[in-house]
């Protein structure tokens, strides 16, 4: 592997709102020489072990609100930084970052700690990755919570608010990110969009975030295309687990319409659970979607 950038531990001594220790791998196959990152709380023999997946371009800070949610279930929490994002490592050249290149790094990671009852918690790349991965491993996954993403099939137009964002980043290669949270989340607090801003010391370090909007398969022979189609139809036909999906109906990119579409997908999705003032970043409301999810599942 080329040079990888490693953000200094210091950028994250202060964290608003977020006591989790770090922890991180270094051996996944295929990965050696870039150093993972990931969140583990809760009892390592936890009947559920939730997998929280982030997106573009957040990391598993997003997932602060809806963490203690889960532990009080008396879950595990297992939230792991792409490569290119939080704390993990980010490889300078942007060619190194591709879909395969970050689902095979999900799988890797998901084999190597053994994870298993998993229940996957996903929205924006976390799903554009995540759902393509209970079919490969379908023995390892029990439920889902998913909000405000997409499966990138290549087979249907993209949406103008996506079009619109993707160019933006083009345009705007050193991204603001604690600004671009904030303007999206208008309740959080400097502090909290700083922790955002705090894996990106310079635009040295953001290849990844570059990279994510040019990587969403836009055609049917796009890489991830085909991978996306097949989980397109395994979520229809063999899913058996346990489902909830939240929207943020405030969402230009990602929002109801997207979402909706997704639901006809998933095999016995109860009806969504819609949030009018909640936004892209769905998880920054994250506590009450837990809350409901939860709840759900415990409804049968």
């Amino acid at each position: 592997m080329e040079t990888a950038h490693r953000t200094p531990e210091e950028r994250f001594a202060h964290l608003a709102g977020y006591p989790y220790a770090p922890n991180y791998v270094d051996r996944l196959p295929g990965y050696e020489g870039l150093r993972a990152h990931y969140v583990d709380e809760g009892p390592s023999d936890a009947r559920h072990v939730f997998l929280c997946l982030h997106g573009e371009p957040t990391w598993a800070y997003l997932y602060r609100r809806m963490i203690p949610e889960f532990l009080t279930s008396g879950g595990r929490v297992i939230a792991p930084d792409y490569f290119g994002f939080g704390r993990s490592d980010k490889p300078a050249d942007e060619g190194v970052y591709t879909f395969e290149f970050h689902r095979q790094f999900l799988i890797a990671f998901i084999e190597y700690l053994d994870l298993r009852g998993l229940t996957l918690v996903c929205q924006d790349w976390g799903g554009l990755l995540g759902l393509t991965l209970p079919m490969e491993l379908p023995d390892r996954f029990d439920r889902l919570i998913v909000m405000n993403t997409m499966l990138g099939t290549g087979d249907g137009p993209l949406s103008e608010g996506f079009l619109g964002w993707r160019q933006w980043v083009r345009d705007n290669p050193d991204l603001a990110v604690g600004r671009l949270l904030k303007r999206a989340c208008p309740h959080l607090t400097d502090d909290e969009a700083a922790a955002y801003e705090a894996p990106f010391p310079d635009s040295r370090y953001m290849a990844g975030v570059r990279r994510f909007p040019e990587l969403v398969p836009d055609r049917p022979d796009a890489e991830g295309a085909a991978v996306s189609r097949r989980a397109r139809g395994w979520w229809q036909e063999e899913w058996r687990g346990q489902s909830f999906m939240a929207i943020g109906m405030s969402d230009p990119v990602l929002g109801g319409p997207v979402m909706l579409g997704l639901h006809r997908h998933i095999r016995n999705c109860p009806p969504p659970y819609e949030m009018s003032d909640g936004g892209h970043f769905l998880q920054e409301w994250g506590d009450v979607v837990a809350r409901e999810a939860l709840a759900q599942f415990a409804r049968g």
